[in-house]
């Protein structure tokens, strides 16, 4: 912790960083809201020479997730009689017309735990049915699935607990984002968290230098000055008390296990093929939007003028945006990105 924090080290990289981006314009692309608060909190962008350029990318599992399916939860909690479960973090992400916490005042059941446990034991102690809104990337998706395989079996009897699944894959957004005009990018620093479920072997599609860092600042640091030394693009890693390089096998045949591979939407972005997961068949049981039913007909993920969904491409900085500490506050937010604490636009009004 004190050499990550160290700095004589951190000025020290920097120096080296400078060296090798010499006087070209560097662009590099981070796809995690920890790093941008690491990012902020640091100064690193202040330490980094001008021409290295530290973009957002579709990094906040909150922020990526469409208006359609919070509409879904909050629909699911006001008319279907369900106990809703969630985390915090998207208690007041916007839907379409309201948020999680508007319906909840609005006399929807809905309950923030801290862990997928409490909502199981919510369900074996109640008749109702409770759902539990699983959002996130492969880091929760492992814990969705054990929590579903553990209560399959017919002697559990749990039949009233079902989940809206919205959990999205990191590699496939970022070959969609070059697909879709980042080609610019010069590489991605890539999540610590994620890569410790999937490994190396799901990035190396990625034609582009892909390091995977940790949280501290010198591991941050560290990530680039290793981008800058490839001399042909690959996938590394920094963060290596924590990554494998074939990640967590167990987890990985966990999550195969429970879930199919699916397109998905993601906020501001579109639909993405590959990117999401869905239940598998034989756990249809699970899934809520077949065992109730619920339909959106339509939704509006990003408002008129408000720049999240540029800002989640890479295309934009929060104060880009025409809203932004304006009329989108953390306590009255107007788009995704300034709800979520690992979110850009709160991230930048907070540091």
């Amino acid at each position: 912790m004190f050499e990550s924090r160290n700095k004589a080290v951190s000025k020290a990289l920097a120096r080296d960083i400078k060296i090798l981006a010499k006087s070209r314009k560097i662009r590099i692309m981070h796809v995690c809201g920890t790093h941008e608060v690491t990012v902020n909190k640091w100064g690193l962008r202040k330490l980094l020479p001008k021409n290295i350029q530290i973009i957002c990318g579709p990094g906040c599992p909150v922020c990526i997730t469409p208006a359609r399916e919070i509409d879904l939860a909050i629909k699911l909690a006001l008319f279907k009689k369900a106990s809703l479960t969630v985390f915090g973090d998207i208690f007041r992400v916007p839907g379409t017309k309201s948020s999680l916490s508007q319906a909840k005042s609005k006399g929807a059941d809905i309950k923030i735990i801290y862990s997928l446990d409490q909502a199981i034991n919510l369900a074996k102690k109640t008749k109702k049915q409770v759902v539990h809104f699983a959002i996130g990337f492969e880091t929760t998706a492992c814990i969705t699935a054990v929590e579903i395989l553990e209560n399959i079996t017919p002697e559990k009897k749990l039949n009233n607990f079902s989940v809206i699944c919205s959990h999205r894959l990191i590699p496939s957004a970022l070959k969609f984002l070059l697909k879709a005009g980042a080609d610019d990018l010069d590489g991605f620093l890539l999540p610590g968290h994620v890569s410790t479920i999937i490994g190396l072997k799901p990035y190396q599609e990625i034609k582009k230098p892909c390091i995977i860092t940790g949280f501290e600042p010198n591991d941050v640091l560290l990530a680039i000055k290793m981008i800058l030394e490839q001399k042909h693009p690959k996938v590394e890693i920094e963060y290596t008390r924590s990554v494998r390089p074939e990640g967590n096998v167990l987890a990985q045949k966990l999550i195969s296990k429970v879930f199919d591979v699916c397109s998905a939407d993601w906020r501001g972005i579109g639909n993405i093929p590959g990117s999401g997961l869905k239940l598998r068949a034989n756990f249809s049981k699970f899934d809520a939007q077949k065992k109730f039913n619920i339909k959106i007909e339509k939704s509006q993920d990003i408002k008129p003028g408000c720049k999240c969904g540029a800002i989640m491409q890479g295309k934009a900085m929060p104060q880009d945006c025409p809203y932004f500490r304006k009329i989108c506050l953390p306590h009255q937010p107007i788009g995704p990105c300034m709800v979520s604490r690992e979110g850009a636009c709160n991230i930048k009004i907070n540091s």
